[in-house]
């Protein structure tokens, strides 16, 4: 490992944490709590029968790990610790729990209040240190009214991060080409925030989680983060980002190096088989250059071999704190081992500076 005192000063551009029910109710009117309450009983029940719940639940119950267990995990003080062991000095942070799935359960009037009540406790978290704590705020995508007000609010008071579900569909609302959005890109764009689309439970495999025989879903679990081109392609190939060129979107733990093929996909198309996409004036890899960051933890090769064709300002990585591929506590030398023969300057963008770019730190 390099001595301290020269080695890169890291940003995590990927971590989670714990937020508890009981804070997002202390935000919340209390006569929203029993519709809140139920509407997290109703989620879990309609849980039981998906497939993408159960290779979710493989992944993240049956591993052990250093960071595990941590205090950091739930308390920002002790997350603060955690990353001074690790060397790291800013986290972008993303909520265990997914508020995009049972929130619009409340209905009218007590879903808008509970994603407020949900963003606020988020904001509490982060409150410790919010120069290096920068959690990411749940967007909801049922009301895009409401969304464009959150977002608005969220830009006023200090927020620097903004999360949307990966595939709008699974809630019964149409994919992002769709102009029903569209004012809600024209104000995200002007704030300047990222959108960060984290992989997670994807229901369009949940044939495949339960038809997979190996134990943890071994199977499914890498065709996850490869089903992110499916989302990429809706905002690509769909015209979003030729519509609005100045939004920033982030890809959270998807991988990187299939996305180098996909890039030469989606050109191909064009360039060699003639096909036409009427939305899109450049190249589609032009888009993904443009407008598009990708989260890593732990591909030697993809940095190694890749880092170019996949673009050096496009990558980030990220501790992924505490979960199963965690480079906690050894960051630093991981680190070390995969930038072997990478110039410093592209080190530095992968490992801090692209991440201070994208959310304006």
């Amino acid at each position: 490992m390099l001595p301290t005192a020269i080695r890169p000063r890291l940003v995590s551009a990927d971590g989670h944490f714990k937020l508890d029910h009981a804070s997002v109710k202390s935000h919340l009117a209390s006569k929203h709590h029993d519709a809140y309450d139920r509407a997290l009983v109703d989620f879990a029940a309609s849980m039981k029968g998906w497939g993408a719940a159960k290779a979710n639940q493989g992944i993240m119950t049956e591993y052990t790990h250093p960071a595990k267990d941590r205090l950091g995990v739930a308390d920002p003080r002790a997350r603060l610790v955690d990353m001074d062991t690790d060397g790291v000095d800013v986290e972008v942070l993303y909520s265990e729990v997914s508020g995009f799935r049972y929130l619009y359960l409340l209905g009218e009037g007590g879903g808008t209040a509970a994603i407020r009540a949900f963003n606020l406790a988020l904001g509490e978290f982060a409150s410790v240190d919010p120069e290096r704590l920068i959690v990411s705020y749940q967007v909801p995508v049922h009301d895009i009214g409401f969304a464009v007000d959150e977002v608005l609010r969220i830009a006023a008071t200090g927020g620097r991060s903004l999360q949307l579900p990966v595939f709008p569909t699974e809630l019964g609302v149409p994919d992002y080409y769709h102009s029903r959005y569209d004012p809600l890109w024209s104000v995200i764009s002007e704030t300047g925030l990222p959108i960060c689309l984290h992989i997670g439970m994807n229901r369009a495999l949940d044939d495949l989680a339960f038809r997979d025989p190996t134990p943890q879903n071994g199977i499914t679990v890498p065709v996850i983060a490869m089903s992110t081109a499916e989302a990429m392609g809706m905002w690509v190939m769909g015209g979003v980002l030729e519509r609005f060129s100045d939004l920033k979107l982030v890809f959270v733990e998807p991988g990187l190096g299939w996305v180098a093929w996909w890039l030469h996909i989606i050109d191909d198309m064009v360039t060699r088989q003639g096909y036409q996409y009427p939305s899109l004036r450049e190249l589609p890899s032009t888009y993904y250059y443009r407008n598009i960051h990708l989260t890593y933890i732990d591909e030697p090769d993809a940095i190694q071999r890749l880092r170019d064709r996949l673009g050096v300002r496009n990558i980030m990585w990220s501790n992924d704190y505490p979960h199963p591929v965690s480079s906690w506590p050894n960051s630093h030398a991981l680190v070390s081992e995969q930038f072997v023969g990478v110039p410093d300057a592209e080190r530095d963008l992968i490992v801090r500076d692209n991440a201070r770019r994208v959310w304006n730190l």
